[in-house]
């Protein structure tokens, strides 16, 4: 008889697989470097993930939910801060180089999702990404039909200033070009409640 799965231990090994991923991008994923990378046998992702389709779909909803969380827990997400703050808060979370790797790691799977090449697999962090954001908006007053648009042009210009950053190196000019962001996010939000 097969033994199941434990459910703590697969989330253990996502983690450890998202970490992996950070660092070595996602295109190349291959089974056998990667349990060798874990200290583990093939088998042992195997036992956890019928096969390399479903390791990347849990994996994906894994990178999703330890996103989420981390934004979550930035200060004055749950309080009354400006949401321009809060954007800036996430800049500086996601830029400081020990989280450069996921932010990369993000962006590697937008130019998959976007070349065809995740057909199934798009996490929700990025389907459903301007919701998550659209819900931090509704709960600063914006009305819904402003909270979608606002926070779908805020993602899209926050994506491509980040874009920037990683090829150009240039932080100087890309955060004066988002703390105007901030302050446009700012104006929006006081004007749209």
């Amino acid at each position: 008889m097969a033994r199941t799965a434990d459910p703590n231990r697969r989330a253990e090994l996502l983690d450890q697989i998202v970490d992996y991923l950070a660092g070595h991008g996602l295109s190349t994923l291959s089974m056998r470097p990667l349990a060798e990378h874990l200290g583990k046998s093939t088998r042992v992702l195997t036992h956890h993930f019928a096969d390399k389709d479903e390791l990347l779909s849990a994996t994906m909803a894994r990178l999703d939910e330890r996103h989420r969380a981390w934004l979550r827990s930035l200060p004055g997400w749950a309080g009354s801060d400006s949401v321009g703050t809060i954007i800036r808060r996430t800049w500086d979370w996601q830029s400081s180089e020990d989280n450069l790797p996921i932010a990369r790691l993000v962006h590697e799977i937008e130019g998959l999702a976007a070349g065809g090449r995740l057909r199934g697999h798009v996490p929700r962090l990025l389907a459903d990404r301007s919701e998550f954001v659209a819900g931090l908006l509704r709960e600063r007053g914006v009305p819904e039909a402003d909270a979608l648009r606002i926070s779908t042009l805020a993602n899209s210009a926050y994506t491509g200033l980040q874009i920037d950053l990683l090829t150009t190196g240039d932080r100087e000019r890309v955060e004066e070009a988002l703390d105007q962001l901030c302050g446009l996010v700012d104006e929006w939000v006081a004007t749209s409640g």
